[in-house]
């Protein structure tokens, strides 16, 4: 019998921060309701680094090949925004070696131990032990997906 894991990472990217990216942030929000006026006021610039990436020399971007994370807004294709820096705590969403395999998992701890978790039901839980060598690359701190 073969356990589906879905190595779900495509790819693997060094951050090149050479220039910044500003754009027009508003200060009012985009209605999802019925339309509202619009205004003319820019509140400040965004600088897309400074708003995804909070520690540059720590971050890397993985790209997502598989739907095992659909449940958690990933996609096939996505690119996530990884920190090394910090410490993967139960409940995020990690980016992990397992059995000699990149993946991305929501990082689970429990009564039942510790475990990787897909965001879809056709993947079933993976178990960390000893014996499988997994090893935690950094905790995805934002998704990047096209509509």
């Amino acid at each position: 019998m073969t356990i589906r894991t879905d190595s779900t990472i495509a790819a693997v990217y060094g951050l090149e921060r050479k220039s910044r990216l500003s754009r027009p942030l508003f200060l009012s929000g985009v209605s999802a309701g019925f339309p509202s006026p619009a205004e003319d006021y820019v509140d400040r610039k965004l600088d897309l680094n400074e708003l995804l990436i909070k520690n540059p020399a720590a971050t890397f971007f993985v790209r997502v090949a598989g739907d095992s994370m659909t449940g958690a807004g990933i996609h096939h294709d996505d690119i996530l925004v990884v920190d090394r820096s910090l410490e993967p705590v139960s409940n995020n969403i990690v980016i992990a070696v397992y059995d000699g395999e990149l993946t991305v998992k929501r990082l689970v701890r429990d009564k039942n131990g510790l475990r990787l978790v897909a965001e879809n039901p056709n993947y079933p839980p993976l178990v960390i032990s000893e014996e499988n060598g997994c090893e935690i690359w950094g905790v995805v701190t934002s998704v990047i997906h096209q509509l």
